[in-house]
């Protein structure tokens, strides 16, 4: 082998990069320490670009295509290198391959929940994610502000940055906007392009060009998701009045059919005696009507007997609730069973407080016919 071949050997005449991998954004060609030959074959790929550096100034910049390197493709290098009257001799130069293709499903979310006053819920904090999609727009700049020497640069070590400007952008803008919590998700598409338009500046600053930004969600804390299911579901059910006479119907019938209550006809007394709480609960609950004054007894006519006075009524307070007005046969029949005693309060029109039923005075022959008390056994 001569020294001609032998000095051949050495030189590189084929510069190409094959990327094997899915996050590389920037390949340095390495040389090994041999020059690279005058009339070498460059092959630049489709989403690749490949840019000449030399003594640490930028040269050259390769779209996709096959070269033959001369002093007529290399203008930058030449005037670097000081080639005259087209002198071909080897050279050294760092090659470096950037990947211009799309890169697609990087992931960018809130770390810390975002403080904004909702027009209906008040002060809130939220939390959102989504994707995005970007390329190296602008190789050159690109190799100047963020890969610098590194040989092998990939998607990974520049993600966060471009993630806390995403979040940063959002932020501001989700707060400018005073949509309300429940209506964003009918303006994620218009978000997420608002927001590319936005932050499309700070991208190209880097060198990257920003594609798309999708909004995937838009979330409230757990507490607040909760309280607003309860509201949800309030509003499915509807008339609350006519749900719960609903639900004791429902529970009526489950108490008839309990087997465990000694018998199905237990169980039917408690589903009435609920029916009858659910009942009394709801008369209490219906707006009172105003007190109308009496209305004007008709003249009684020449030899007619004159009308029954009006029966005295009484309201009780049976197990901290207060019942009726009952008239004297119905407060005479509670006293028999028992559900009214002595110690019962009671009121009427024109009495100043609740009295027991045994200090009043209409009500004290009331207890004449009630059994006495059974005497300690």
């Amino acid at each position: 082998m001569g020294l001609f071949d032998k000095l051949r050997g050495e030189l590189i005449d084929i510069i190409e990069w094959l990327d094997p991998s899915n996050d590389t954004m920037v390949w340095r060609f390495e040389r090994y320490n041999n020059e690279i030959k005058m009339g070498a074959k460059l092959t630049v790929r489709e989403s690749q670009n490949a840019v000449f550096i030399n003594n640490g100034e930028l040269a050259d910049v390769f779209g996709p295509g096959m070269y033959t390197l001369t002093t007529d493709n290399l203008p930058i290098l030449s005037t670097l290198k000081g080639w005259k009257f087209g002198f071909e001799s080897p050279f050294k130069a760092e090659v470096y391959f950037v990947n211009t293709k799309r890169f697609t499903d990087r992931k960018w979310g809130t770390k810390n929940p975002i403080m904004l006053r909702d027009p209906e819920f008040g002060p809130l904090r939220i939390r959102a994610f989504g994707t995005y999609e970007m390329f190296v727009d602008d190789p050159a700049r690109f190799l100047t502000e963020v890969v610098g020497t590194d040989g092998r640069f990939t998607s990974d070590e520049i993600e966060n940055q471009l993630r806390n400007l995403i979040v940063s952008r959002f932020s501001d803008i989700i707060g400018e906007s005073k949509i309300p919590v429940l209506d964003m998700a009918a303006n994620y598409d218009e978000l997420g392009e608002f927001v590319t338009k936005r932050i499309h500046d700070d991208f190209a600053s880097y060198g990257i060009a920003l594609t798309k930004m999708l909004i995937e969600n838009i979330s409230l804390p757990p507490a607040v998701e909760e309280a607003l299911d309860k509201r949800t579901s309030m509003g499915v059910i509807g008339d609350l009045h006519k749900y719960t006479q609903f639900q004791a119907a429902n529970a009526m019938e489950t108490a008839a059919a309990n087997d465990g209550m000694a018998g199905g006809g237990m169980g039917m007394g408690m589903g009435f005696a609920m029916a009858n709480q659910m009942g009394q609960a709801f008369a209490q609950q219906q707006p009172q009507p105003t007190h109308q004054p009496p209305a004007a007894t008709p003249p009684v006519a020449a030899g007619a007997p004159p009308p029954l006075p009006s029966q005295k009524q009484f309201h009780v307070a049976i197990g901290g609730q207060q019942v009726g007005p009952f008239d004297m046969g119905t407060l005479q029949q509670k006293v028999t069973t028992g559900e009214i005693t002595r110690a019962t309060l009671v009121w009427s029109q024109g009495m100043a407080n609740w009295t027991a039923a045994g200090q009043v005075a209409d009500l004290v022959g009331l207890f004449a016919a009630a059994p006495p008390p059974l005497p300690p056994q």
